[in-house]
């Protein structure tokens, strides 16, 4: 299913990957066949951009919502791919293929029109880009930088939940860099704003490309140095400090929310 020097295909359709019915994990995450594709989606033609690494292209192609997809195949959220990878034994540096082409085609969804004068966007024959036919403006895939914080105090770490989570996961405090502000400068203002407490030693630990719908999150850590918890009330609903033994419903493996996570209780951070 997977062509691991070459080329990867990957199909999706609003927010699901579409891959046939005996798919593996670990085949999805790497994209499929490209004689399978176009024997399932005649006349859909993708997207083709270079692989970071390894060599080949990232060929992505999105379908219509309401389209029907072909008998035989399935339709599978991206995050429930991207996490039976992490569980089979994938880690959140293995799967950037599927993440390139799922936040191109939402780009180029995204960007039909051109945003200085409203003509029609076409390809850019030779850079990864949305070129206007009428006034020459370039758009490029948007990429909006967030962080993301391992809070300790001692041997406890801070866990909140937003009100956009649909179950009652925990998870860490995130946020958007704003203009003007570096990466560490976010940490402590959004954990300042979101639950009332002041960090130090920040320290940057890792990243992953995250494109829901298109950012790059920065991992730190940093150490509790004043306050108490005092959640705003708008993103976050609840934050309390937790220990090893005593860990709420965490966000699903794949992000780097749950690795960072695991990190911790495994004492690396």
């Amino acid at each position: 299913m997977k062509n691991p020097g070459g080329d990867r295909m990957f199909v999706f359709r609003k927010n699901d990957f579409l891959a046939p019915g005996d798919a593996g994990a670990e085949s999805l995450v790497h994209g499929i066949d490209g004689e399978l594709f176009r024997a399932a989606f005649p006349g859909l033609v993708p997207y083709r951009s270079p692989r970071l690494s390894g060599g080949g292209v990232v060929e992505a192609a999105l379908l219509d919502d309401g389209a029907d997809i072909p008998d035989g195949w399935k339709a599978l959220p991206v995050r429930a791919v991207l996490s039976a990878f992490v569980g089979s034994g994938g880690g959140i540096q293995g799967n950037n293929d599927i993440l390139r082409a799922y936040h191109l085609v939402q780009w180029r969804e995204h960007s039909r029109y051109c945003g200085r004068c409203g003509a029609e966007n076409t390809d850019h024959p030779e850079e990864l880009a949305r070129l206007c036919p009428v006034c020459g403006g370039l758009e490029f895939p948007r990429i909006a930088p967030a962080v993301i914080t391992v809070v300790t105090s001692g041997d406890r770490i801070l866990l909140a939940h937003n009100v956009r989570f649909i179950n009652r996961v925990y998870s860490l405090i995130a946020g958007f860099v704003e203009a003007g502000e570096t990466p560490e400068d976010t940490v402590a203002r959004e954990i300042r704003e979101e639950v009332g407490l002041e960090v130090s030693g920040i320290r940057y630990i890792s990243s992953q490309p995250w494109p829901f719908p298109n950012s790059l999150m920065l991992g730190f850590t940093a150490c509790c140095a004043g306050g108490s918890i005092q959640v705003d009330g708008k993103e976050i609903e609840d934050a309390r400090w937790f220990s090893r033994d005593e860990l709420p419903e965490l966000s699903q493996y794949g992000s780097i929310s749950r690795y960072l996570i695991d990190r911790w209780i495994q004492g690396e951070l």
